[in-house]
């Protein structure tokens, strides 16, 4: 509900979100937008959704009908989307599942990398490198202190190359697909996020 974090993003590129998360993306941004005694636009909705005006038209008549937003007709051009007290229920419900959702997932990849570098501290490394830019970072970095490793970060391979040594543990970036390095000073943090989609 806190508009300083942008919904286009929830739900990755264009049309790739599921309905569920478009849905609560447009209920979102209609409540926002009521806190603020203004009413948004549907090509507005329809950009942060990553959908059609069409398809938004769908969704808008769809949270009408299950009660969680009600559609007042101004005059011919302007339409005006609001809350009900039912919708900001829903908004709140879906937000604690994603908070939950987030923290599990954390916990998981905390435990994961944890354990790579534990593994990787028993062979003697003594310093650990971040190839590229990952939203895990924060974890690795949290590793990185509790056992008492240096932590470097490199915004390429070229200049991981440069940095890397033979007490160097390498974690390569989400963006990073194939690495083609010794397995035994790196790791993939896609792996590791594959792992926990299969486990799923």
């Amino acid at each position: 509900m806190n508009s300083d974090f942008p919904l286009e993003h929830s739900t990755g590129t264009e049309g790739r979100g599921s309905p569920l998360d478009t849905e609560y993306i447009i209920l979102e941004n209609i409540y926002d937008a009521s806190k603020q005694k203004e009413s948004p636009r549907q090509r507005d909705l329809a950009r942060l959704a990553g959908t059609s005006l069409g398809m938004t038209n769908v969704i808008l008549k769809r949270l009408a009908k299950k009660g969680w937003i009600t559609i007042r007709k101004l005059n011919n051009r302007n339409i005006h989307y609001a809350a009900t007290p039912e919708g900001v229920n829903e908004i709140i419900r879906r937000s604690y599942n994603f908070f939950r959702r987030t923290i599990r997932n954390m916990v998981y990849y905390r435990d994961s990398i944890d354990e790579v570098i534990r593994k990787a501290t028993e062979k003697g490394i003594s310093s650990v490198l971040l190839v590229g830019f990952s939203d895990l970072e924060f974890i690795i970095e949290h590793c990185c202190q509790r056992y008492g490793l240096s932590f470097l970060k490199a915004a390429d391979m070229e200049l991981a190359g440069r940095m890397k040594d033979g007490h160097t543990f390498a974690f390569y970036a989400e963006t990073f697909t194939e690495t083609n390095t010794d397995e035994k000073l790196s790791c993939s943090l896609s792996e590791i996020l594959i792992k926990y989609l299969a486990a799923l």
